[in-house]
């Protein structure tokens, strides 16, 4: 703390970026400031709601990068919290993406339906509300514009062009210039919206009642009702076709909810809704969330934003080269205070899933740190060993994050030094390797370690890390009851039971975290016994070595497959047919047996 103490006191008066490590150097959280002194030092005085108390209380240390403008220092965030993904940062994470509709560059282009926007020389247009509304919006193109259809053109033609939506250049020649009219038509429609086009079906459907061509007319007025039916789905905002995103923001306690809405050609066709702890000042919060929004390929930057008074609007113009405005009254003003109220209502119905979800999370976590006599335990990890027998032995190891699975933390271990069903030396081996890794890598180390066993297993996990590794984690174990369930909680040594109310959420939190590591070392363990089971019948067959059975493997799946396969089967993967009659004699026989 006497470190800390010393930095604070020189902190500079300018405008720059700072990082919060926790004790094992690990950046938790990136932060910009106006002047760097007065932010990094607010957050060692005066009182801080929970979720802030929270990161302090993790902070060892801190960096600060000094920067030229404030400018530099949003734009410096951005990349450092890309960089180093810290835990209390908002990082727009969710897989969620939108449809849009694309014309392909090709020679003879094709419309088509996306989630990936990329720079490949194609038109894209959108993004729409859901894939139902990008796909009714193609139908109505397909019927009205006749572009090729197939991947790949095919050597005769096919029913899109018996129904007149292709004019198959498979088989006869369509020039550029017809494709490119239906493209500038197509994108025409799609940019400046359908009036124009439904003006021109509305005179050639009278055209074609005038001439008593009853039936086309039929066909021409079902194709304007279709339109208006998909066209008008989407409410009118503006009318000015512009396309514009819309953040407004609300928040409270010390969660911030954010609002962007996505209007196109004037329509108002969906919103993204993201609601996150902040703790900068809330404006700095909104800024650093505007400037990671466009990072995601699929949010796409519009001709125009919107944003409330109180947002640095030159600062969001420079960062991103869009046009920013700040309305005052009008359409677009109410549209901002519709965002606005969005936002506000939706903070408010999600308090009490947030709460909740922290009861089960991170104040389980403290909670559990309480009862064990121990530092808040933000990382745990978990071990379990698998067997059948001595056969095959694996062990897993899984990762909780903040009360909550950390998958991309998961490890699996092939156990290499045991032979036979010995759990406890199954344990020191896959301990031994995990945190000798660790020390070589400087990577994370957890703050607690839950052994799926009892007073054994702790200590054998004890004396690796004390004795072999030299480091002081605690350890944990949790033993079962005769029906498999956790049942209590054993730390110390010699080891005893910690008490723990059977209904309280850090007991649950356990339970998740033994389940969770059970699943794993079994779904682990399964495999690698299918894999080992597999390549133990071929063993002895003359002809089949390592290579040919991977391919085999790879190819049939299971042996009930290659039992079922014929000599041409195997032929088609390479494999002779005095070696194909071979394994199906053999796996034959081996049926037979049972």
């Amino acid at each position: 703390m006497s470190t800390l103490k010393e930095k604070l006191a020189v902190l500079p008066d300018q405008p720059g970026c700072y990082l919060m490590k926790d004790r094992q150097g690990t950046i938790i959280y990136v932060g910009k400031a106006k002047i760097l002194k007065n932010r990094v030092r607010s957050y060692f005085t005066g009182t801080h709601d929970a979720k802030t108390q929270r990161l302090v209380s993790e902070i060892a240390d801190f960096e600060y990068i000094i920067t030229s403008s404030n400018l530099e220092a949003l734009i410096l965030e951005m990349n450092l919290i890309k960089k180093h993904d810290p835990k209390y940062n908002v990082m727009l994470k969710d897989d969620k993406s939108y449809p849009f509709l694309k014309i392909t560059s090709e020679e003879h282009p094709r419309l088509i339906t996306t989630r990936n926007v990329k720079k490949d020389g194609g038109k894209y247009f959108g993004p729409y509300p859901n894939a139902g509304a990008a796909t009714e919006t193609k139908k109505l193109l397909d019927r009205l514009y006749p572009l090729r259809k197939c991947n790949t053109l095919p050597d005769r033609v096919c029913l899109y062009y018996h129904i007149g939506q292709c004019l198959a250049p498979c088989v006869q020649e369509v020039t550029k210039e017809q494709n490119q009219e239906m493209v500038q038509e197509i994108t025409k429609f799609l940019k400046y919206g359908h009036e124009d086009v439904k003006n021109q079906l509305l005179d050639k459907m009278n055209k074609a009642a005038e001439d008593l061509n009853f039936e086309r007319a039929k066909e021409l007025r079902d194709l304007i009702q279709q339109m208006q039916t998909v066209m008008e789905k989407q409410k009118m905002s503006i009318n000015d076709r512009i396309d514009r995103d819309v953040f407004a923001y609300a928040y409270d306690k010390g969660w911030m909810c954010i609002q962007v809405f996505f209007v196109r050609q004037g329509k108002l066709i969906e919103r993204d809704v993201s609601i996150f702890p902040f703790y900068q000042e809330p404006l700095d919060d909104v800024l650093t969330f505007i400037g990671q929004f466009y990072l995601k390929k699929e949010h796409v930057k519009p001709s125009e934003i919107l944003v409330p008074e109180e947002i640095e609007a030159d600062l969001v113009e420079q960062l991103l080269s869009v046009k920013v405005l700040q309305p005052k009254r009008g359409n677009k003003k109410d549209l901002l205070n519709l965002a606005q109220k969005n936002a506000e209502v939706a903070l408010k119905e999600k308090f009490a899933i947030i709460e909740r979800n922290e009861e089960r999370t991170i104040k389980a976590v403290e909670n559990l740190g309480k009862a064990l006599g121990i530092s808040t335990p933000y990382r745990i990890e978990a071990f379990d060993n698998s067997n059948i027998q001595g056969t095959d032995p694996v062990s897993a190891m899984i990762s909780f994050l903040d009360g909550k699975p950390s998958k991309k933390d998961y490890r699996k271990y092939k156990v290499k030094d045991v032979e036979g069903p010995d759990d406890y030396a199954s344990m020191r081996e896959v301990v031994y390797r995990r945190y000798s890794r660790l020390l070589k890598e400087n990577g994370p180390f957890p703050d607690l370690i839950v052994i799926d066993g009892g007073k054994g297993q702790i200590a054998t996990a004890q004396s690796v890390l004390e004795d072999q590794l030299g480091l002081s984690i605690p350890v944990c174990g949790l033993a079962k009851d005769e029906k498999h369930r956790t049942s209590q909680l054993l730390m110390g040594d010699p080891p005893e039971v910690v008490p723990l109310q059977r209904d309280s959420h850090e007991f649950y939190l356990l339970q998740r975290i033994q389940d969770e590591v059970h699943r794993f070392a079994i779904t682990f363990h399964r495999q690698a016994r299918s894999k080992t089971m597999f390549s133990s019948i071929l063993d002895d067959i003359p002809g089949v070595g390592e290579k040919r059975r991977r391919k085999l493997l790879k190819h049939f799946g299971s042996i009930k497959k290659m039992k079922e396969a014929n000599v041409e089967d195997f032929r088609k993967i390479a494999i002779p047919e005095k070696v194909a009659t071979e394994i199906l004699r053999v796996l034959n026989s081996s049926e037979d047996k049972k």
